[in-house]
C-alpha cells in the first residue's frame, strides 16, 4: 500500500450550511447547528490523522452583509460551540486560537473567546484556528502597517512573521465544500503554494471518510515549488 502523505496544515471553508438547511425546509440557522456539530468529528479525526494545524473558516469579514437575525443566531452558536469545544481541546491538548479583528465582535463574545481559548493556551503541538471576522487581505494589511509601525523591513519573512498564523505550519491543504470553487478571501498570503480541494458535499454532509478522500488526493499530488521536480 502507497503511504499516505498527510498535510501538516490544513485550511477548511465551511460551505453549504444554509442551502443544507433550506433543502429540508429549514431556517438557515438550522444548518448552521448542524455544521457546528460536524466540526467536532473533523477536528478530532485531523489531529489522529497527523495533521498539526487546522484552520477554519467560521466567519467572514464580508459575512456582516448577512440578514441581521442570521449573523446574531452565528454569533450565539460560536459561543455556545467555544464552551463545548474548550473542554474536548484541553482533554486533547489541543490549542484553539481566533484568527480576525475583534474590535467588532460584542463584548460578552469577546470575553467568552478570551476564557476559553485561554484555557488551551499552554498546549502547541496541535492548532485549531477559528477565523471569525476573518479577511486574507484585511490580514495582509495590518501586518505590513504592523511592521511599519515597528519601523522594521517589509520582507517575505517579516509578513509571514506578523500574521494570525505566525509560528504554524505552512498551509498545506484548503478544502472547500458546498461546490462553488474560489477561495473567497481566506488565508491570501498563506495559500501561495497550497492544494485545493473542491467537493460539492454540503458542510453538514461532509463526513471523516469525505476528510480522508481530499488526504488521499493530497497525497497523490506532485509539489514543485516552481521547480520540475
Amino acid at each position: 500500500m502507497t503511504e499516505i502523505n498527510v498535510p501538516k496544515h490544513v485550511g477548511i471553508i465551511l460551505d453549504g450550511n444554509g442551502r443544507w438547511a433550506k433543502a429540508r425546509g429549514k431556517e438557515r440557522s438550522y444548518g448552521h447547528k448542524k455544521g457546528s456539530a460536524i466540526v467536532q468529528d473533523i477536528v478530532e479525526y485531523a489531529f489522529r490523522r497527523g495533521v498539526e494545524s487546522l484552520t477554519l473558516y467560521a466567519f467572514s469579514s464580508e459575512n456582516w452583509k448577512r440578514p441581521k437575525k442570521e449573523v446574531d443566531e452565528l454569533m450565539k452558536l460560536l459561543s455556545h460551540y467555544l464552551k463545548t469545544l474548550s473542554a474536548s481541546a484541553v482533554k486533547n491538548k489541543i490549542r484553539i486560537s481566533i484568527l480576525g479583528d475583534r474590535s467588532r465582535l460584542s463584548d460578552s463574545l469577546n470575553k467568552t473567546i478570551d476564557v476559553e481559548t485561554g484555557k488551551t493556551k499552554q498546549f502547541e503541538k496541535y492548532r485549531m484556528n477559528l477565523c471569525v471576522n476573518y479577511g486574507g487581505r484585511q490580514e495582509i494589511v495590518k501586518a505590513v502597517n504592523d511592521l511599519i509601525k515597528k519601523g522594521e523591513e517589509i520582507t517575505e519573512k517579516s509578513i509571514e512573521d506578523n500574521l494570525y498564523t505566525a509560528g504554524q505550519p505552512p498551509l498545506d491543504l484548503i478544502i472547500r465544500t458546498g461546490g462553488e470553487k474560489r477561495l473567497s478571501n481566506f488565508l491570501m498570503y498563506q495559500s501561495a503554494y497550497a492544494e485545493l480541494y473542491f467537493t460539492d458535499v454540503l458542510w453538514p454532509d461532509f463526513t471523516v471518510e469525505e476528510f480522508e478522500k481530499a488526504i488521499v488526493e493530497f497525497s497523490s499530488r506532485k509539489r514543485r515549488y516552481g521547480d520540475i521536480g
